[in-house]
């Protein structure tokens, strides 16, 4: 909500502009008044809003036109005051007042006037007839108020009309003229509709609209008070009201009759409360609240983040089969202004036979932002009301800032569960295939990706020593001149060679001498393509011994060309590699310590499927 609330009064001269203004003041009738009063602010703990508030008077005897026009545009509302008794001055409102303004303000961002009728203790009749069609004609006017300085008539309503104007304007949200609700508005608040309906069924049931109540405004419904509310629906629309619960028609509805009656401020603190502001578009410091970052510091989503996505996929799994379908998947982003995932995404994590994004595969995907662009993850949950569904302060209170590499490897030891390995390799050296056989992808089905829809991520689970981390592979381009920051930064390297190609190994062994070879980051070499003859490389020595010299693992042999799902061991070596990077090469060399690795890892993937489908049974 704006900050303070400047107010200017305009007009004919002998109107009461001054006098209205020194009437609040004083809440006395002044016998001397100036030509103009002095810029008054009123401290926010007297006005209704609790907003500072500033009332500027105009005076045509004392100020110039250019004057004016720099008042005029520095408001935030003006009163055009006239006198009920004056008929001249009323004309005036539109001869010369509104077309002045109307010239001196933004077409796209009208300031909201409001009509002030002073002087109404002198005249027995109301000035209403007369300006009723004035207001129907200009949709920048609020309201009319008729008033006395004199008897101090509706002079604190007056003020409060005018602040209630700027804080909670009726302009964005209704248009009177058709007597419905602005598009802006109604998409606005479709988006709240549905971050509230918590289970996706359409209807806000009682539970639903006391959490929605106790969100919005601090205090829950009584259950008569939610019985009233929706026999007013049911009374007014019959498609208001389902199965007990309300409808999203019969949520618009209702806020449509709040701005109708004069309650836009309702409408308003639920608007804020979700984020709005006061153009109807999500504010910034809602989508992305401050989050430090030091360097070294990666990014990941902890426990309760994890939680609140795990519902969100939940309640739009409709046919409960752990992935979403398109249509599952472009309802759960309807509360987006745009869709955030690209079709690549199908071939960063893991889908289902169909090609349909997975329960595993959306986490991933979700790792994966974090990781790679938090601001954008934060901007994503924004859209999904991650601070008001885990009624957290902000969405950064779902990120963990991971602490310094350097102190991990201090303390041998490390809190973090997302790890990345960057793939190096020549062109032709089947980075690709390796990616896409973390992903369970054998050969056969890799052809079937469209080239076009290609990613150089890829992201799933792993398990080391009964832990669940997140690998997360990145494919590097291969141009040896151009390797940027970001393609070194990582926590493990793979070097991946064509082991059926002579001249492929030479890339990895310049890549790792030049870039690796004095790096406290561990290196693997993969020999892919094993299912082929192996041919030997052309180089100075053979990738065997060139292990050896620079104390690095052996060649691991791979292949993804296999009728089944490709072998998830390497990948596993590769993530444990990545968490104990402390751990001597002649350990990484030892087949016992690989093998605790791997039985770990398949004794607990074995665990945790069977705990998911308990899981999926309970939910």
């Amino acid at each position: 909500m704006r900050k303070d609330v400047r107010i200017l009064l305009v007009g004919e001269p002998k109107v009461g502009k001054t006098s209205l203004i020194m009437s609040l003041v004083s809440e006395e009738f002044p016998t001397v008044v100036p030509y103009r009063a002095e810029e008054i602010t009123i401290p926010a703990d007297v006005t209704p809003e609790r907003v500072p508030t500033h009332i500027v008077d105009y005076s045509e005897a004392e100020q110039t036109d250019e004057q004016l026009f720099q008042e005029i545009s520095k408001a935030n509302v003006i009163c055009i005051v006239y006198s009920v008794n004056n008929k001249t001055s009323i004309e005036k409102v539109t001869s010369h007042w509104l077309p002045l303004i109307n010239d001196n303000t933004d077409k796209d961002s009208r300031v909201p006037l409001i009509l002030v009728g002073n002087k109404s203790d002198l005249v027995e009749h109301s000035s209403m007839e007369t300006i009723l069609p004035i207001m129907n004609r200009h949709s920048e006017i609020e309201t009319c108020v008729e008033c006395s300085a004199k008897n101090l008539k509706n002079i604190s309503e007056l003020f409060y009309y005018a602040q209630k104007a700027v804080l909670h304007p009726t302009g964005p949200l209704y248009c009177p003229e058709k007597k419905n609700m602005k598009l802006l508005c109604i998409k606005a608040l479709t988006r709240i509709f549905k971050v509230s309906d918590l289970d996706n069924d359409g209807i806000l049931n009682d539970n639903e609209l006391n959490f929605f109540q106790r969100t919005s405004f601090n205090i829950p419904l009584e259950s008569q008070a939610l019985e009233d509310v929706k026999n007013v629906v049911r009374k007014n629309l019959s498609e208001g009201v389902r199965d007990n619960g309300l409808t999203l028609k019969g949520f618009l509805f209702l806020h449509t009759l709040f701005i109708q009656r004069g309650r836009h401020e309702t409408t308003w603190t639920v608007l804020r409360r979700f984020g709005y502001d006061d153009d109807l578009e999500l504010n910034q410091d809602y989508l992305f609240p401050p989050l430090k970052l030091p360097p070294d510091c990666t990014t990941e989503l902890n426990h309760n983040a994890y939680l609140f996505l795990q519902s969100v996929f939940d309640k739009h799994d409709k046919d409960r089969d752990c992935a979403l379908s398109p249509e599952e998947m472009k309802d759960l982003f309807d509360v987006f202004p745009y869709m955030p995932w690209g079709p690549d995404v199908h071939n960063t994590v893991c889908t289902n036979d169909q090609g349909w994004i997975t329960y595993q595969g959306y986490l991933s995907q979700w790792t994966l932002t974090t990781y790679l662009d938090v601001q954008r993850c934060l901007e994503y949950m924004g859209y999904l009301g991650y601070s008001i569904v885990a009624e957290q302060e902000s969405q950064a209170a779902g990120v963990t800032v991971t602490r310094d590499k350097k102190i991990d490897l201090q303390k041998k030891q490390t809190q973090r569960s997302v790890f990345r390995c960057n793939v190096f390799g020549d062109v032709g050296s089947g980075k690709s295939g390796f990616l896409q056989a973390f992903l369970g992808r054998n050969l056969m089905r890799q052809n079937t990706i469209n080239e076009e829809q290609r990613s150089y991520y890829a992201i799933s689970t792993t398990y080391v020593y009964g832990q669940e981390k997140y690998l997360l592979l990145h494919e590097v381009f291969p141009d040896f001149d151009y390797l940027s920051e970001d393609d070194l930064a990582c926590d493990i390297v793979c070097l991946v060679y064509d082991a059926s190609n002579p001249y492929s190994f030479e890339y990895c062994a310049k890549v790792f001498k030049q870039y690796f070879m004095d790096s406290k980051i561990p290196c693997m070499m993969i020999a892919a393509k094993s299912d082929l003859p192996e041919i030997k490389q052309i180089y100075g020595c053979s990738p065997l011994d060139f292990c050896r010299k620079h104390k690095m693992p052996p060649p691991q042999s791979f292949t993804c060309n296999t009728a089944a799902v490709p072998s998830k061991d390497i990948y596993t070596k590769l993530t444990t590699m990545a968490m104990y990077p402390h751990v001597s090469k002649a350990d990484l060399k030892s087949s016992t310590f690989w093998l605790r690795t791997s039985v770990g890892a398949t004794v607990f993937a074995v665990l945790g499927f069977a705990m998911y489908r308990v899981l999926l049974k309970q939910r």
